[in-house]
């Protein structure tokens, strides 16, 4: 069995410190690797709850959202990251759904050989009753997936 480099190496962020600690690594292994860097963001639209109630907020105003969306922010923060670790071939990707279920639909999409996500909610009481992020994708992915110590002892501060 031969071991090839990687060629699309994904990426989830949430906007966290820590899920950036993810970007970073994400960006050096493509860039070693001259791979491509998706980066993806999930996101749940706003219900018609929530839209009433940033109407409301308004003075009564009809909401409209302008400029860009959240996700996109958190994506260009997460692109500027990247490029300062030296990666070159950056892509994006928001992505409406549940983390996991984002994240899993794109290394098909994508055709991603590694995914990389930071080790956040490993540790804490509701990911060990509900699953975490990491340790859901790291079961359910069809790809290498790369865990990084991205909080507590061992994490870059």
């Amino acid at each position: 069995m031969s071991i090839t480099t990687y060629t699309t190496v994904l990426v989830g962020t949430d906007g966290s410190e820590s899920s950036f600690r993810a970007v970073e690594r994400a960006a050096a292994v493509a860039r070693d690797a001259d791979a491509i860097l998706v980066l993806a963001c999930a996101y749940r639209p706003m219900s018609a709850r929530e839209v009433q109630d940033a109407a409301d907020a308004l003075g009564g105003e009809s909401y409209k959202v302008a400029g860009s969306t959240p996700a996109e922010d958190v994506l260009r923060d997460a692109s500027d990251r990247a490029q300062a670790v030296g990666a070159k071939k950056i892509e994006t990707e928001a992505i409406e759904g549940d983390p996991v279920d984002a994240l899993e639909k794109l290394v098909v999409k994508r055709k991603a050989d590694l995914l990389v996500v930071g080790n956040r909610g490993l540790n804490s009481l509701a990911g060990r009753l509900l699953g975490s992020v990491p340790a859901n994708i790291s079961h359910r992915a069809a790809c290498d997936v790369l865990i990084v110590h991205t909080t507590g002892r061992g994490a870059k501060t």
